[in-house]
């Protein structure tokens, strides 16, 4: 019998897993429509807990024991709630977790749940890492939730995170990324695949922003304050403009980030994910100045992907908060980076239209909860 051979599991073999119960929900069933390409969809329990603060997993104690100390309030989900802006929530999740020895796991947000800073990472017993699962784990899986611009109304059974199964080392390196480029090209710009020599890499692809155009030509948007609760059950109801405003470039194609301020911009290049290969969005090198970038992590296989050749890939919503001061940012200056992965064989389900996927192609950067769209284009910069 051949060894299992390394990398991210696909749909094919994340179905596996569950029949494995690898996965298992109890008696709550996971729904075919939970497994992505290269992830599985967690999903909300019965009740969160409020606490008074966030703490650090270690490995001398269970979640539960930790959460004794800081929990005030116990908050029924089975018929909604609203949880409070800047108030940390933790929610046992539906899913656990039986992995055999050399399966290990990572979950992150999933791209709405950014889209709308919700803060989320998974804490698991025994471990001092967040939303990092360790191989040959065994029990339960917990959220944690700090909305942040926006209050969110929630139930038991909504999805906020995804997971990943992975086995070995299953991160390209740069040399690898190069070469991928001229066989399946990762990044396009203006419909063209970029040369290796025109590629931005460093233990990753670096992304950057698209902050061009007029004055009036619509490049981001940024939160607005004591907004109506999201109900994140609710697709296409809300009115952009209740809970954003328009950002614009300034000439020159550079944008002023007021501090503590979340915004969501785009990135220049369009991004392409083909089957062999799933990517995670990191955050930007502290070190490189006071400025986060990208909370949601995962691109599945199929992001932008298009074997007929008619799609170029998709641009990247990109969330960013500069921390402390304003924080000025410029058309094409990298600010994030994509780390690569191998799958351990090409996922036989794609991101995409025969998905349902929302953010295909897209040329704005809002969630899938509002419904009008209209980043790219150009609005009187007195609306």
């Amino acid at each position: 019998m051949s060894e299992p051979r390394r990398g991210v599991l696909p749909s094919q073999a994340l179905n596996e897993a569950i029949e494995e119960e690898w996965v298992s929900s109890g008696e709550y069933r996971i729904r075919p429509d939970a497994v992505q390409p290269a992830s599985i969809d967690l999903r909300l329990g019965d009740f969160a807990w409020a606490l008074r603060c966030s703490f650090l997993p270690d490995v001398d104690s269970t979640v539960e024991e930790k959460t004794e100390d800081v929990a005030f309030q116990r908050i029924d989900l089975r018929d909604g709630a609203v949880l409070e802006r800047d108030r940390p929530y933790l929610v046992p999740l539906i899913e656990e977790l039986n992995l055999p020895e050399g399966v290990r796991a990572k979950a992150n947000p999933k791209s709405s749940t950014g889209r709308l800073d919700v803060f989320t990472r998974v804490i698991t017993d025994r471990h001092h890492r967040f939303d990092d699962i360790r191989a040959g784990y065994r029990g339960k899986l917990y959220l944690e939730i700090v909305p942040r611009s926006f209050a969110i109304q929630v139930k038991t059974g909504l999805s906020l995170n995804q997971l990943r199964l992975a086995r070995g080392d299953v991160r390209l390196g740069d040399d690898e990324i190069r070469e991928l480029q001229d066989e399946f090209p990762l990044l396009y710009l203006d419909s063209h695949a970029l040369r290796q020599s025109e590629l931005a890499v460093s233990d990753g692809l670096f992304l950057s922003l698209d902050l061009s155009g007029p004055k009036d030509r619509v490049v981001g948007y940024r939160a607005k304050k004591n907004s109506l609760p999201v109900d994140l059950s609710r697709i296409r109801a809300y009115r952009w403009t209740d809970y954003w405003d328009p950002v614009y470039p300034e000439p020159g194609g550079r944008v002023v980030l007021e501090p503590e301020i979340f915004y969501l911009l785009l990135s220049a290049e369009g991004v392409c994910i083909p089957p062999q290969i799933a990517a995670e969005m990191m955050a930007y090198d502290p070190t490189a100045g006071e400025l986060r970038t990208h909370y949601a992590g995962f691109f599945d296989p199929g992001f932008g992907y298009d074997p007929g050749g008619g799609r170029h890939g998709s641009r990247a919503a990109l969330e960013v908060r500069a921390r402390d001061v304003s924080f000025m940012v410029e058309h094409r200056q990298p600010v994030c980076k994509l780390g690569l992965e191998w799958m351990s064989e090409p996922a036989e389900r794609l991101y995409g239209t025969d998905l349902g996927s929302n953010y295909q192609g897209q040329v704005t950067m809002l969630s899938k909860h509002f419904e009008e769209q209209t980043a790219g284009v150009a609005i009187p910069v007195d609306v």
